[in-house]
């Protein structure tokens, strides 16, 4: 049988994930005071928007129509910032379009909002692609959990060990894992290292001109 791909979005798809770091900062250290890093607010973007704001703050600090408010307050001012660079990482559309033409089924699962993934699909013109889209909204625990690639894989009705996911990060790829499916990471904002615990890493690729992901199609 043929591979399924399973892309993650924010940094897999386009080269965003500084500019999510910014606008969390923005909200987590300046509005609401929370005394982390700059570092410490990269290590903690992952997963869904309310489950990140529970980290931080705990359990009942915030009501959920509040941390829903934060959460498009942060995306609104991430997208303000990152529209002038909205473009895909290089090498992904001819891939894509390999792909494509090739009838390889396609999905997004995503930790993201459907606003943000609404945001770079049409966007980037990229929705008829995607058969299935899996996103924070649809899941009960995101990545690392693998509730989000296993809905992936069952929307487009292919077997999980026929899934090759395409992650930027060491909790996605372990929600892969999890899931029994290999992996190719990109290397837009983790090193190398952050990934030696995880064994379903086919390869690490610095864009899609990787000549190694003509061997997937």
């Amino acid at each position: 049988m043929k591979n399924a791909f399973l892309f993650d979005l924010n940094g897999t798809i386009i080269d965003d994930m500084e500019f999510h770091a910014r606008a969390w900062y923005e909200i987590l250290v300046n509005q609401l005071g929370a005394r982390l890093t700059w570092e410490e607010v990269k290590k903690e973007m992952y997963g869904k928007n309310e489950e990140l704001l529970i980290r931080i703050f705990g359990k009942d600090h915030f009501t959920k129509a509040q941390m829903t408010e934060m959460s498009f307050e942060k995306e609104r001012g991430y997208q303000r910032e990152f529209t002038p660079h909205l473009k895909l990482i290089n090498g992904l559309d001819t891939f894509f379009e390999k792909a494509h033409a090739a009838t390889i089924p396609m999905a997004i699962g995503s930790a993201a909002i459907m606003f943000n993934i609404d945001y770079i699909l049409d966007g980037l013109h990229l929705r008829h692609y995607f058969s299935t889209i899996v996103s924070a909204d649809d899941v009960i625990v995101s990545k690392p959990d693998p509730e989000t690639f296993i809905k992936c894989a069952d929307g487009l009705g292919v077997s999980y060990q026929n899934c090759i996911v395409f992650e930027d990060s060491p909790k996605g790829v372990e929600a892969a894992h999890k899931a029994g499916m290999k992996a190719v990471v990109i290397k837009t904002y983790h090193q190398v290292h952050e990934f030696n615990h995880l064994p379903n890493v086919l390869f690490f690729i610095d864009d899609y001109n990787d000549e190694r992901l003509i061997s997937l199609l």
